[in-house]
């Protein structure tokens, strides 16, 4: 399917929150050391100081459905590019290492928002036939601004910056903010919004420019599923009917985390230096790891519309229990450890193509329209849950075995496996209407 440049234009455009999202989220690897120095940080210290952008994100996830349902989507994602700026700027003047928590905290706010908001943005302006491939769109972001976070660490590493290293390595990102604030002003607002505010012809507009084949059709399919909606509009996401797709959003985002991949990325210097690598080798192979993992988020792109979202689950479980298995082997005989860039970069290919491709799409395809933001920003927090407790712990953890949080990610991707094989329903191809019916929700 060719794609509208309209549509493209406006996906592209609310993705570049998930370029921030990745950029934010892991340009603290490269700053560790020097945070540990200055603040005098033990492990523990170390592992509350990354875990406060998580703190924050946990939270914004979890907040962020009521502003996206209540002021739309659009202006959602401007508030987003602005507390981006004021988080770059903030971090690189901390002037003591409570204000550096507090701005880290802001942007886990951010970061939080980013993730509910922009895949629903994408996903309720997308035509199913695409849908995979736009909301992937998001993830390309992440990935290629885990790449940029990585690469923009190195490069000022070889700078002559000195003690403030650090604070550049933290503040370059003010300049994607800023760059995502002007260019949200273009694109338009979810359909599906406009519709839920009755402004119906905007909605028919939106679709129109998009793209859509059968606008009038796809229009008249929202329209009536919001009107049956009608009255159900504050209905609670806890309730009986919403079980299931509660139950995939709670488990997909769990997994998620569970296979260790940001305590991979968080910790990343950390683990080549635990194994002997120096400060400048650390930094070169973090950026061939974060080309791994844009180059693999592409293939899956490519795919995810054809293969599903259910096969890749299951490919990526086997890949990444495999890998990390071999990274556990290494620091448990501590010997081989020429291999362990290999082994990070066969882990990171294996998610970037499963999970990492699919949660987003995932998430935005499996609750109707009146609790998508709420049933998002549910399986976004879990994510973010995740996340904090394992970036917080995984520090002290390594601290006194190496190999045993590699051991325990190896073998929650073997359950991972298990549970998506037996449970998760296959998305591609249906409307999010379409989707609504298979999974029995009236």
């Amino acid at each position: 399917m060719k794609l509208n440049s309209y549509l493209l234009k406006s996906s592209l455009v609310a993705a570049l929150g998930g370029l921030l999202f990745g950029f934010d989220t892991v340009v603290i690897a490269g700053a560790n050391d020097a945070l540990k120095k200055i603040y005098d940080l033990t492990p523990a210290l170390l592992g509350f100081t990354v875990a406060s952008a998580i703190l924050g994100t946990t939270l914004g996830s979890i907040l962020a459905g009521m502003p996206a349902d209540r002021y739309g989507r659009r202006r959602s994602l401007f508030a987003l590019a602005i507390l981006y700026f004021i988080t770059a700027l903030g971090c690189a003047m901390a002037w003591n290492w409570g204000s550096f928590l507090f701005f880290r905290f802001l942007g886990g706010l951010a970061i939080g928002g980013s993730s509910v908001i922009g895949p629903m943005y994408i996903a309720e302006i997308s035509p199913a036939r695409a849908r995979g491939r736009l909301v992937g769109f998001f993830q390309f972001n992440i990935v290629f601004g885990i790449l940029l976070a990585y690469l923009s660490n190195y490069l000022l590493g070889l700078g002559s910056f000195g003690g403030d290293e650090w604070r550049w390595k933290l503040g370059v990102a003010a300049i994607p903010a800023a760059a995502f604030f002007v260019m949200l002003f273009p694109i338009p607002e979810s359909p599906r919004w406009l519709v839920k505010r009755s402004r119906v012809d905007e909605a028919s507009e939106v679709l129109r420019l998009t793209g859509e084949e059968n606008y009038k059709e796809e229009l008249a399919d929202i329209v009536a599923s919001i009107d049956a909606e009608h009255g159900k509009a504050n209905e609670p996401l806890f309730t009986w009917k919403y079980r299931f797709p509660i139950f995939l959003a709670i488990t997909i985002g769990m997994f998620n985390q569970l296979s260790g991949i940001n305590a991979v990325l968080y910790y990343l210097n950390n683990i080549f230096e635990s194994a002997g690598f120096s400060k400048t080798s650390g930094d070169l192979q973090a950026v061939a790891i974060g080309f791994t993992n844009l180059v693999a988020t592409m293939i899956a792109m490519t795919v995810i519309d054809k293969i599903g979202r259910k096969t890749m689950l299951l490919i990526g479980s086997i890949g990444t229990a495999i890998s990390l298995a071999g990274v556990a082997w290494i620091f448990s005989t501590k010997a081989n450890e020429h291999l362990l860039v290999w082994l990070l970069i066969s882990f990171i290919a294996f998610f970037a193509f499963s999970q990492g491709a699919v949660i987003w799409v995932y998430l935005s395809e499996v609750f109707p329209t009146r609790v998508r933001a709420r049933g998002q920003s549910l399986g976004s927090f879990t994510h973010w849950a995740m996340n904090a407790m394992i970036a917080g712990t995984f520090p002290v953890i390594a601290a006194s075995s190496g190999a045993a949080p590699f051991a325990v990610f190896a073998a929650m991707m073997l359950v991972q496996f298990a549970v998506v094989a037996v449970w998760y329903p296959e998305t591609k191809g249906h409307t999010l209407e379409e989707m609504q019916k298979k999974l029995g929700i009236s």
